[in-house]
């Protein structure tokens, strides 16, 4: 495995930690269809959160946040369409998260967690 994606993978390990402490359930790791994938699928009381995991080294290419843009953002709220859809489920409330995790191996990860976003 290469080390970018061993690094990923820890971003999301410590994403999905994160959604469970403050609460979340997390339903769903890495659900894929022919048009994406979804890194995170839980549930925050009524709403159905698709969050997406950027994890990076440094902020030497700027903040994993800026990663994520216009495009990604529609493709993220089709894929949770999708994700209801392949699942048999109409949830009204349905929102996009981003979390951002600074991991550069040898301090404490960071992360920061935006909500609703686009």
């Amino acid at each position: 495995m290469k080390a970018k994606d061993v690094l990923g993978r820890r971003g999301e390990e410590l994403a999905t930690a994160y959604l469970e402490s403050v609460g979340m359930l997390v339903v769903e790791r890495n659900w894929r269809c022919p048009d994406g994938e979804i890194d995170i699928v839980a549930l925050d009381g009524d709403a159905l959160v698709i969050a997406e995991v950027k994890t990076r080294r440094s902020l030497a290419y700027g903040h994993p946040f800026e990663a994520v843009g216009r495009e990604k953002l529609a493709r993220l709220h089709r894929l949770g369409a999708a994700w209801c859809g392949h699942r048999g489920l109409r949830i009204a409330l349905r929102r996009v998260d981003v979390i951002a995790v600074l991991d550069d191996g040898v301090c404490e990860p960071t992360l920061e967690h935006l909500k609703g976003v686009g």
